[in-house]
């Protein structure tokens, strides 16, 4: 059973769907800039959530929403000298291209803020129609102090909360207000900025109300999982329960799910630091999309992840393990050694099927079991190289022994694990990604340079030894001292 921890009762719950489609609403970008690495580990790890329910058989409509109508997407496009609709365009696009490059699957549906005007309207004129909402001027606003439950997402007094939390209010905004934790649903239009036909007006929404219309449109008046990051749950998070409640008397999501913050090198992203990165600065660095997506998987969504170069080095290691492992055909095609996909398995002793069958049922049990618990993705990993393991010994010891030979049995279990690291590789989204091995260091060269490092080490010329085993790793031979005189080495 899927065990998940809900924001909303501090707990962790086994998960039950509400009907036997899975219905979850995640909080989408607001469109005026490329997408950075905070980004990248809240939409990863809401992949692997979908991911996992359909893999342990749920059926799932996801739904994430763009915000392309805001304060930010106004500025820039008063700096680019282009229309709101054109930045907004422009930044769903590059968004699409980094998530796709990260292996997120797209969600099922993605509406925009700005398609659901009208239903936005209608929502707020309920809200009004119930006294939780009033109008000042052109602008409505919700009233906290009608919604005896307010807080309770956030558990925080409500005298007591930072109320401009996000940076989205305006002095003139806090001075229309009954109190000044009430918060906007409705904005009248400024002069020379887009707007739309409302009840109250010419304006365009508040932040809060547009998610509930969509979740609302989308999905219905209750679904099962809200996702976000855990910058959300106040205030926006909470104004979306206060306000869908309110509308509806029914509960707005029945789990809520937070991710962690991104730090960079132990401080927090920002761009006043000039530690804030794009995904797409990162990804043009030289770092590989699975080698980030690898890295993000290695902590519990639930705790802050921190960004390094050593943090990203060793990510980037241990993916290549994996991947060389994924790349197994390819790699041992090439170097003339057939184990095909779909080899008959009826030479293989059955005493050794069966003993190679149950190892790889543990292994998928252990992975689930893993997952279950509140996605513990550094468990997955775990078994993952327990799968990759004896494929990566196998690919350094055909390519170092001419003409190995290998029995029925050794290929049944190469190719068995193979499937099952694959498919549960598939769980966490990490895709096979291309590995050159044309013009590689052939093995005369590589005795060469060992001896040569063995002839250094007796000399105590030690700064030529880490030279010769650094410039080997590069091109992707470790060296394994034996003793002082034996060393061998292997393919990473």
């Amino acid at each position: 059973m899927i065990k998940l921890f809900n924001t909303l009762s501090k707990n962790i719950e086994v998960f039950k769907p509400i009907d036997e489609v899975v219905k979850i609403y995640c909080c989408g970008v607001t469109v005026y800039d490329l997408c950075h690495l905070g980004h990248a580990r809240s939409y990863i790890a809401w992949d692997i959530l979908r991911r996992f329910l359909i893999y342990s058989d749920y059926k799932v409509k996801y739904v994430q929403n763009f915000t392309d109508i805001d304060d930010k997407i106004l500025k820039r496009a008063k700096e680019e000298n282009i229309s709101m609709s054109e930045v907004s365009e422009k930044n769903i696009t590059e968004f699409h291209k980094d998530m796709d490059a990260l292996g997120i699957m797209r969600p099922d549906s993605m509406p925009k803020a700005t398609n659901h005007i009208c239903n936005i309207c209608s929502f707020i004129k309920v809200l009004e129609d119930k006294g939780f909402a009033y109008a000042r001027g052109g602008d409505v606003y919700y009233s906290v102090f009608k919604n005896k439950n307010y807080g309770k997402l956030s558990n925080q007094n409500i005298l007591e909360q930072n109320i401009n939390q996000q940076g989205r209010m305006t002095t003139d905004e806090s001075n229309k207000k009954d109190n000044p934790q009430d918060f906007a649903l409705w904005k009248k239009a400024k002069e020379n900025e887009p707007s739309f036909d409302s009840p109250w007006g010419k304006g365009r929404p508040g932040w809060h109300i547009e998610c509930s219309a969509m979740v609302k449109d989308e999905l219905g008046e209750t679904i099962d999982i809200h996702l976000g990051g855990s910058d959300l749950i106040f205030p926006h998070h909470e104004n979306e329960i206060a306000q869908s409640e309110s509308a509806n008397n029914k509960k707005l999501a029945n789990y809520w799910l937070h991710n962690g913050m991104v730090n960079v090198n132990g401080q927090k992203m920002s761009k006043s630091l000039k530690n804030f990165t794009t995904i797409r600065d990162l990804l043009d660095s030289g770092t590989s999309p699975m080698t980030l997506r690898y890295f993000v998987l290695t902590v519990n969504y639930r705790k802050p992840l921190d960004f390094t170069d050593e943090a990203l080095k060793s990510a980037s290691e241990a993916w290549k393990n994996i991947n060389v492992a994924l790349s197994f055909f390819d790699i041992t095609k090439k170097e003339n050694l057939s184990i095909e996909v779909n080899e008959t398995n009826e030479f293989v002793e059955e005493t050794y099927k069966d003993m190679i069958n149950y190892e790889i049922s543990q292994k998928k049990i252990k992975f689930t079991n893993a997952l279950n618990n509140d996605l513990n993705t550094a468990g997955a990993i775990a078994i993952i190289y327990e799968l990759a393991k004896p494929l990566k010994n196998f690919i350094n010891q055909f390519q170092r022994i001419k003409n190995l030979e290998i029995n029925t049995n050794e290929k049944f279990h190469l190719r068995e694990t193979l499937k099952t690291l694959e498919e549960l590789t598939d769980v966490l989204g990490l895709k096979k990604e291309e590995i050159i091995i044309e013009n590689r260091i052939n093995e005369d060269q590589i005795l060469s340079l060992i001896n040569k490092r063995l002839i250094a080490k007796k000399e105590k010329d030690y700064a030529e030894a880490d030279k010769i085993r650094n410039s080997l790793k590069e091109k992707g031979v470790e060296l394994i001292d034996q003793s002082p005189e034996l060393t061998t080495w292997v393919r990473i």
